[in-house]
């Protein structure tokens, strides 16, 4: 379990760039800073995130010519969005399948391993089914396969 109380030593690291380190990098810095976990860790934060070229101070925020590349991404988490932007409407309906900003209900299923049964949870609403892997998980977990892969994990492993 990771502790989540730094110590004194990576407070003294953290603390004089504190103003130059983005929360969305915050993590990875405790970890890659970390001689437990440097290298047993992939320094992917599985974001999708589009800067200007060149970088401003902050990414650009995504918008509807930027799904397609999104999806394609792989990536299960995406940085930065405009309040009631078109492309969250369009994720909730074509990716969440959620209708009429309702939550999108479901089970949860998982496998069991040596028996390879498929064990699902009980509920199923009224015009609902269970939740089952579909085309995002698929991608999710190319992308996963891809980084912890032998030629590519250490190559992708902090670098200090």
């Amino acid at each position: 379990m990771f502790n989540l109380k730094p110590p004194r030593s990576l407070c003294f690291y953290i603390t004089p760039t504190l103003c130059l380190l983005p929360p969305e990098g915050y993590f990875q810095t405790l970890i890659c800073n970390s001689e437990d976990y440097k290298n047993t860790t992939v320094n992917h934060d599985l974001h999708y995130i589009t800067w200007d070229t060149p970088p401003k101070q902050h990414p650009r925020s995504l918008g509807l010519k930027d799904y397609r590349k999104m999806v394609l991404s792989s990536r299960p988490f995406a940085w930065k969005f405009e309040k009631n932007d078109p492309v969250l409407d369009k994720i909730d309906r074509d990716l969440l399948k959620r209708r009429n900003g309702k939550f999108s209900f479901g089970g949860w299923c998982s496998e069991n391993g040596k028996k390879k049964q498929r064990a699902c949870s009980d509920f199923q609403g009224e015009n609902y089914g269970v939740l089952k892997p579909g085309t995002g998980s698929r991608r999710l977990k190319t992308l996963l396969t891809k980084l912890i892969s032998a030629r590519n994990f250490t190559k992708r492993q902090c670098r200090l």
